[in-house]
């Protein structure tokens, strides 16, 4: 089963033209993989590649666990999906880190997408199934440097939306594997030191998945993300960070029939241009395949604003914006969030304000729960900063 994640543009097309003809798909499997987890990220407009540490890292950039306060810690995250559609889609994450000294650190997420229960009807065999999808990795991180890390991320994927059980389908699974670096600098701004980090995280690099009855397997969301993370401190209790967050999925665009080309022929260019190539050979073919040429490969660059304000350690206010150019799915939302923590717990939570109309994603909320377990340690001090 193929789900679609954006919609695409194949060509300048005048005001006349069909609109149908812009969209031109970047198609993937395991959809989920590609949905934010925790609230932090969600309310900064999905922002993470250059975020302080925190035990959600794991999705944004792993190579930013060694540089966490905190010895250990885990994080709840849960996520209603889709509440402007359906009431029972849901996504789950559990993760956390155990830092090895000062210098390395081991970390793991568990990830559960749910699509509630699907009704099959229509034949004598009516049944009622729960399509899932799970993810499941593991990270170590170094610190090669006092201020540049490196991690990698291997992941287990498993998906389970099959709506045609016969003797032909199955689940899916696959493997991937992440490579992330995060780079923290420190500079004067007059009288405040002000800080400085740049993360980069190439994810879901791996395996294609297939779901049998063909011989055709879809590629992961692979996905290059950076960040950069500007912190200003206004004085020992105030600070705030501007950040900004840019994505490009190294997919392959979906071909799409030429003027004039026979249907043989489109669809053996398609077998051999696009199912055929190795998950490796897509990612470079990513960069130079879509057919609008550079104009529409910019117009694939999803990006992300936001500021977070951050009073004592202890309370957190959010705000952010996403975008996402129309023909590639037109993802235009503002965020907004806030959280609050103690010595051993904290608590976040986000809300998504669309700005494009009838967008499913409006009104989509997160939580996360936080536990620092070396928390106990603070709670008659302040923390110091490295």
């Amino acid at each position: 089963m193929t789900l679609l994640c954006g919609l695409g543009i194949a060509s300048p097309v005048s005001a006349d033209d069909d609109k149908q003809s812009m969209f031109n798909p970047v198609n993937f499997g395991v959809t989920s993989l590609a949905i934010a987890p925790d609230a932090r990220g969600g309310g900064l407009g999905d922002i993470g590649a250059a975020t302080e540490a925190d035990a959600n890292s794991q999705y944004w950039n792993s190579a930013k666990y060694p540089f966490n306060i905190a010895r250990a810690g885990v994080s709840v995250s849960y996520t209603p999906w889709l509440r402007q559609l359906v009431n029972d889609i849901n996504l789950a994450n559990v993760a956390g880190f155990y830092r090895l000294g000062d210098y390395n650190a081991l970390s793991a997420s568990l990830r559960y997408f749910s699509l509630g229960e699907v009704a099959l009807s229509g034949d004598e065999n009516a049944m009622t199934i729960n399509p899932y999808e799970l993810a499941v990795d593991v990270g170590y991180s170094r610190m090669l440097s006092e201020r540049f890390s490196m991690g990698v991320t291997l992941r287990f994927i498993y998906s389970d939306i099959t709506y045609d059980y016969t003797s032909e389908s199955s689940a899916g699974k696959a493997f991937g594997a992440d490579i992330s670096m995060y780079r923290l600098g420190y500079f004067m701004m007059g009288q405040r030191e002000c800080s400085f980090a740049w993360g980069l995280n190439l994810s879901n690099i791996g395996s294609k998945i297939s779901f049998g009855g063909d011989d055709n397997s879809e590629f992961l969301p692979t996905n290059m993300r950076l960040g950069m993370n500007w912190t200003i401190p206004f004085n020992s209790y105030n600070r705030l960070s501007i950040l900004a967050d840019a994505n490009k999925l190294l997919v392959p665009t979906y071909p799409k029939q030429r003027d004039g080309e026979a249907d043989v022929d489109y669809t053996d260019r398609v077998q051999r241009d696009y199912y055929d190539i190795s998950p490796i050979t897509g990612i470079f073919k990513s960069f130079s395949d879509a057919p609008g040429g550079f104009k529409e490969e910019m117009q694939e660059i999803q990006w992300s604003v936001g500021m977070e304000y951050n009073y004592n350690d202890r309370f957190m206010v959010r705000l952010g914006y996403h975008h996402e150019a129309e023909t590639k799915g037109n993802r235009k939302y503002v965020t907004a969030g806030a959280g609050f923590k103690m010595s051993v717990f904290s608590i976040d939570a986000a809300y998504v304000f669309s700005t494009a109309q009838s967008n499913p994603l409006d009104q989509t909320m997160r939580f996360t729960l936080g536990f620092d377990l070396d928390g106990m340690k603070d709670l008659f001090g302040k923390r110091k900063r490295r």
